[in-house]
């Protein structure tokens, strides 16, 4: 028999489901492979049966029990996108967090290796308030002085240009139209 490359990854999926059917009937909890095989594999014959695309990534996200699956599969999964064949066509599902949120520690998480950094010890510091006059909203993000930001944000702080928000790098601070929002900030040193 000559499967074209689709029919074998499908089969494979099967395969695989079948494995993950098994565990499940046996009381084990699933891996990361298995677990996805059996999400793409009851997506396909969803969308087999022509069940609407919003139901079947509805049904998609309950197929698995969390406590089902061994540790950190959830973060080593966050997302499955799988082709399958409705009859009108081939549809990519794209199922975000199938297995729910990563837990905080999870596998690929980012752990710093001292706890608790202070963020530029011994500068000044102040709290200011941004009012945002305009109709849009506007966002600041955390290395730009406060002194060339949009002129439709209000800063309620002398020598606002010596500031910058005092937060960590690549963080921003959004400021709806009409809204006043209070913020620390911390002098910026050297030149400006």
């Amino acid at each position: 028999m000559h499967l074209t490359p689709r029919e074998q990854e499908r089969l494979l999926l099967a395969a695989g489901a079948d494995l993950a059917r098994r565990r499940l009937a046996r009381g084990a909890q699933l891996g990361t492979t298995e677990a996805i095989a059996l999400v793409c594999d009851e997506v396909q014959e969803m969308a087999w049966d022509d069940v609407p695309l919003s139901e079947v990534i509805e049904k998609a996200l309950a197929i698995v029990p969390r406590d089902r699956l061994l540790p950190d599969v959830a973060a080593l999964a966050p997302v499955i996108e799988i082709e399958a064949l409705f009859p009108h066509g081939t549809v990519l599902v794209h199922i975000a967090r199938p297995f729910g949120p990563a837990t905080a520690g999870s596998a690929g998480s980012v752990r710093a290796a001292i706890p608790d950094v202070e963020l530029t010890p011994d500068r000044p510091r102040a709290t200011t308030s941004l009012h945002n006059r305009g109709a849009l909203a506007i966002w600041v993000s955390s290395h730009m002085p406060l002194g060339s930001l949009n002129p439709a944000l209000e800063i309620n702080l002398a020598d606002a240009g010596s500031y910058r928000l005092d937060v960590p790098a690549g963080v921003s601070v959004k400021v709806n139209p009409g809204q006043v929002r209070e913020v620390d900030v911390v002098q910026i040193m050297g030149d400006r």
